[in-house]
């Protein structure tokens, strides 16, 4: 019995700390963040729920909500997303054609995630800006999802090395010091870490739910604050709390 207790105490530190150091990200990626005229018009949307440095998929149900800003007008897209397998895992998948200049942003709603490692569900609300045909008008634009980052900072047009703020809301209002974590999309694990506080970043929010980063390295980076809702929902009888979060992706290009 004690053998057994040993290990059940050994697999729940395990557990714990595996979940501290994977972070989870909804992942809002278009193939392109900025369509110039030379450019196809026809964009490629790819969603998923994973540990983006890590390169982990976590299976993704369909959306609740999928859709685009764009002058402060929305669409719905969410029938026009298709189900894609990535390494096993359900993710999604669009194409959307620019037809006219100024900032899109693209978000959706999650199904709520339920996370056994960490006894709670997860809805992270991710969002995206591509800009097209060299109108740059809307991106800083509120979608008016319930945790929301608003960039203060222009989310296109990044060199690596630049400083990306952004403002942390929660039901519209600055959220204050707030938790911000930042993780690269290592696509191909080409990047290696020497320790594992390395994979995530954490920052917070100052008082007017302002953060700030440096971004050390091109390609994307996603923003996601964190906050626990104020509702709790009900799994085999028993009630567990929800991890909400803000997310927000943008991309950083060396300066050759």
């Amino acid at each position: 019995m004690k053998m057994f207790s040993n290990v059940l105490t050994g697999l729940i530190l395990v557990i714990l700390i595996t979940g501290t150091a994977f972070a989870h990200f909804g992942v809002i990626m278009p193939s392109e963040d900025i369509v110039e005229q030379k450019d196809s018009k026809k964009i490629t949307l790819k969603i998923y729920f994973m540990h983006p440095f890590e390169q982990q998929w976590l299976n993704m149900e369909k959306p609740k909500i999928f859709g685009v800003m764009f002058n402060e007008e929305k669409t719905d897209l969410l029938n026009t997303l298709i189900n894609k397998k990535v390494k096993s895992k359900n993710t999604w998948e669009t194409q959307f054609t620019i037809k006219r200049p100024g900032d899109y942003i693209f978000y959706l709603e999650p199904q709520p995630y339920w996370e056994p490692a960490e006894d709670k569900f997860i809805a992270h609300y991710p969002k995206v800006v591509v800009q097209a045909l060299g109108k740059e008008e809307g991106w800083d634009k509120e979608v008016g999802l319930p945790v929301e980052i608003v960039p203060l900072t222009r989310p296109y047009g990044i060199w690596a090395g630049n400083v990306f703020q952004g403002v942390v809301k929660l039901n519209g209002k600055p959220l204050a010091f707030a938790d911000v974590e930042v993780e690269y999309f290592n696509e191909g694990g080409k990047v290696k870490v020497p320790k594992e506080p390395y994979i995530t970043q954490i920052i917070k929010t100052d008082a007017n739910g302002v953060f700030t980063y440096a971004i050390p390295r091109a390609g994307w980076w996603g923003f996601a604050a964190l906050q626990e809702a104020s509702y709790k929902i009900r799994k085999d009888g028993k009630e567990y709390p929800v991890e909400i979060g803000g997310i927000i992706w943008i991309k950083a290009r060396e300066m050759k």
